[in-house]
């Protein structure tokens, strides 16, 4: 990995605090010269809300945050990929939308090597989709042209948490994962792929306007160093 883009793999089942409160005071210390950071890591049960969101977290032993992402009401929890992107848009002269962009491919280009037919994405709904089901959401807070939280892949979990809400805002909205497309993998497998896929699209410095802006859909917060 060069200089410029560092990646931590936290371990074990983070707390979305602690991985909340790490990527704010990354953001908040960094310089023109800190090296742009991926954190890759799985959550303990937790139903965040976006600063858009309408709908209220169902009430029991799941704890509900509400945030600074963009969005509405998700879920993350064991065996969810999550993988949040500190970047410093400017600095490489990539706008929200490649961004948005490279996480979407990414995922994509993942969920092909794993022979997983039928995926895409939808206009006006950051996130991507098998079939009519979604597999992978985004929620990204920019500051300052510098981003953070990121990407959620749902690989192999529990996904009965979801039925409870509306995810992402979309009422009757279908979650889907990686094993239930009838892939044996785990997280460091797909985590193997995903992160070279990605790393290699933020390299690419396309024309793109930046903006102050929160991208709306749900997943969040970090591991730190």
């Amino acid at each position: 990995m060069s200089k410029d883009l560092e990646v931590q793999r936290w371990q074990g089942l983070v707390d979305f605090h602690e991985s909340w409160q790490a990527m704010r005071t990354f953001s908040e210390a960094r310089t023109d010269d800190t090296p742009d950071e991926i954190w890759v890591l799985e959550h303990a049960p937790v139903y965040t809300r976006g600063r858009n969101a309408r709908e209220a977290a169902p009430a029991g032993s799941i704890p509900t945050v509400d945030t600074d992402r963009g969005g509405d009401l998700t879920y993350h929890g064991p065996g969810q990929l999550v993988v949040y992107t500190l970047i410093d848009l400017a600095r490489r002269k990539i706008g929200v939308r490649h961004l948005v962009s490279a996480l979407e491919s990414a995922v994509q280009d993942t969920l092909a090597f794993f022979q997983i037919d039928d995926v895409g994405t939808r206009p006006g709904a950051p996130g991507v989709y098998v079939g009519d089901a979604k597999i992978a959401s985004l929620g990204l807070r920019i500051r300052g042209g510098r981003s953070y939280h990121g990407l959620a892949l749902n690989v192999a979990m529990d996904l009965r948490p979801f039925a409870a809400i509306a995810p992402c805002g979309y009422q009757g909205l279908r979650m889907t994962q990686v094993t239930d497309c009838g892939v044996a993998t785990d997280m460091d497998q797909v985590a193997a792929i995903l992160i070279p896929e990605l790393t290699t699209r933020l390299r690419r410095h396309p024309e793109d306007p930046l903006h102050d802006t929160d991208i709306g859909l749900r997943t969040r917060p970090p591991k730190g160093p």
